[in-house]
């Protein structure tokens, strides 16, 4: 085993209570206007996520931001504020192409149903882009997304901040370095319940002024604007046309660790014993069992990963190998021929059984700065640790878990080379038909 600093779990576990993220590593020259080029940067979203991942790319002032477009004015006003000299659009379309000789680069940070059509129109005109999690919203448009870059060549990262955290990049070295064996099997777990059992109300709503509900639904196709926050601001995760449920959420986060511990790339096939989606609206409560091939960190030539949403948790023969400390709400568990590490989200990672494991050396390993890794990468320094060649693969399997909930009690096997199931029934949902004026060839 590698050499790591000494650091029992018991004092682990007096000290973690209420841990955050752990200070970020960031490079004196990007956060200090230094000589050199800027990097010119939009923002596809003004308010919610767009206006936290703004919040954290002006950190660095090599950055600048010269424009914004946002479907919702109203959520305009913090950018009008604070960067009073961005240039402000309500039609993403437009503001490309006005700003395309203005920029470099540009963040999609909006609901998951325009994230292809936007990232992949940012690409076009080679532009380097930041893409929130999930990637995109079908399988088909992340495939078409993570070939384009890799053609087009330009810098990617998805939205995966904890990717970067000293926490997760700990577990991996742990796992990789044969701390608790070889894995025989993980469970990942996050009480989010991004569903709905109910049906669509038969209503329509007033929209609100300055919103551009026409817009807003992009790609998909029209229907009445429902208010109450049924779609937006807040409930677009729910819905099928436009979230991706839970696992889309948060499986992009969860499933990451796992990924890169344990080197992974597609899974063999996939299964659901949840409950399926409705005509409108993700389900509650998922757990969908996956089948990789193993790695070389694994214990077999298969390795199963079950994840775990809402009420759903792990049963309890591996709830008990915890030794009676709680179960962090959202994480995950590695079992391996040796032990096991619990990875909560997001703290330390945490070994049993303790008798054996209490006095283990833990890794030293700093944590980096996810948009300052992007920043950096854009004016040519060093590698993205997200970039789509990575994140495009952990999205595709993602989503396959939200393929497979329609679908319950059925094993699905997946052929990712050619993007399909065996079952012919679920490759309709591989991908969907834009509606007539949104259609780009690239992503067909």
């Amino acid at each position: 085993m590698k050499s790591f600093r000494f650091f029992t779990r018991r004092a682990f576990l007096k000290s973690v209570g209420g841990t955050a993220l752990g200070g970020p590593f960031v490079t004196g020259d990007l956060l200090a206007r230094a000589p050199g080029r800027l990097l010119r940067h939009a923002s596809f979203g003004a308010g919610g996520m767009a206006w936290a991942d703004l919040n954290e790319l002006t950190r660095f002032k090599q950055l600048e931001l010269v424009a914004v477009a946002e479907v919702d004015l109203n959520n305009a006003a913090g950018v009008r504020q604070r960067f009073p000299e961005a240039r402000v659009y309500q039609d993403w379309r437009q503001m490309l192409d006005r700003e395309a000789k203005n920029i470099d680069s540009v963040n999609v940070s909006t609901p998951d149903h325009m994230h292809a059509v936007m990232a992949m129109s940012a690409m076009q005109l080679g532009k380097h882009v930041y893409g929130q999690k999930p990637l995109a919203h079908d399988l088909h448009e992340v495939r078409k997304l993570s070939e384009f870059a890799a053609r087009q060549r330009v810098v990617t990262q998805m939205g995966i901040q904890v990717h970067a955290t000293h926490q997760y990049r700990a577990a991996a070295l742990l796992v990789q370095a044969g701390a608790i064996g070889r894995i025989k099997e993980v469970h990942s777990w996050c009480p989010k319940s991004w569903g709905d059992p109910a049906p669509r109300p038969g209503r329509e709503d007033p929209v609100p002024s300055g919103f551009n509900w026409d817009l807003w639904l992009g790609v998909c196709s029209p229907r009445p604007f429902l208010g109450e926050a049924y779609y937006h601001p807040a409930n677009w995760r729910k819905r099928l046309d436009f979230g991706t449920g839970t696992f889309g959420d948060m499986g992009c986060h969860l499933l990451d660790p796992v990924f890169t511990a344990l080197r992974l790339r597609a899974p063999l096939s996939v299964r659901s014993e949840g409950p399926a989606p409705n005509p409108w609206n993700w389900a509650l409560d998922s757990r969908i069992q996956y089948v990789f091939a193993g790695t070389a960190f694994t214990a077999e030539q298969t390795l199963n990963v079950t994840w775990y949403d809402g009420a759903q948790k792990p049963p309890p023969d591996i709830l008990a190998l915890v030794e009676g400390d709680p179960l962090p709400a959202t994480g995950s568990l590695f079992l391996g021929t040796e032990g096991t590490l619990v990875l909560p989200h997001i703290a330390r990672p945490m070994l049993y059984p303790d008798k054996k494991f209490n006095g283990l050396k833990y890794p030293e390993v700093a944590s980096g700065n996810h948009w300052g890794e992007f920043v950096g990468a854009c004016l040519g320094h060093g590698p993205t640790g997200a970039g789509f060649n990575y994140s495009g693969p952990l999205t595709e399997t993602v989503l396959l878990g939200g393929v497979a909930s329609r679908f319950p009690q059925t094993t699905l096997k997946w052929d990712a080379a050619r993007l399909q199931f065996e079952l012919k029934e679920a490759n309709p949902f591989v991908r969907r038909e834009y509606r007539a004026g949104w259609r780009l060839k690239e992503l067909a």
